[in-house]
């Protein structure tokens, strides 16, 4: 079978298909990868989650000890008022008081149990 013979025979098989679902069927793939590409690019970048996890994992939770404001120079206990009005993109965590103060943070004064 030549070059010629199988162009030919792809045509003829494409002339087949209805034009409306070839359209719908390209359609539908590049807006799918579209999505998925997006999708996957947005939890890469941070600014999504990943469907049906409620909390964090405990390896998360036991690295997140202590929070403070990347603009502040207290840090909190995650459960204090003043962790709860840090906004998530000004958070920054910490895995024990010692590194948070090796930072330059301090001890919040209203938060007790630190």
């Amino acid at each position: 079978m030549t070059i010629a013979d199988l162009r030919e025979k792809c045509k003829k098989s494409i002339a087949s298909v209805p034009r409306d679902f070839l359209f719908m069927a390209i359609l539908v793939s590049t807006s799918s990868a579209s999505f998925g590409l997006g999708y996957l690019t947005g939890l890469d970048a941070g600014q999504g989650s990943v469907p049906f996890t409620t909390s964090p994992s405990s390896a998360e939770t036991a690295v997140r000890q202590v929070v403070a404001s990347k603009t502040g120079t207290k840090y909190y206990l995650p459960s204090c008022t003043g962790a709860e009005r840090i906004s998530e993109a000004n958070k920054v965590w910490f895995a024990t008081a010692e590194l948070a103060r090796a930072e330059g943070y301090e001890p919040a004064t209203n938060c007790a149990g630190l």
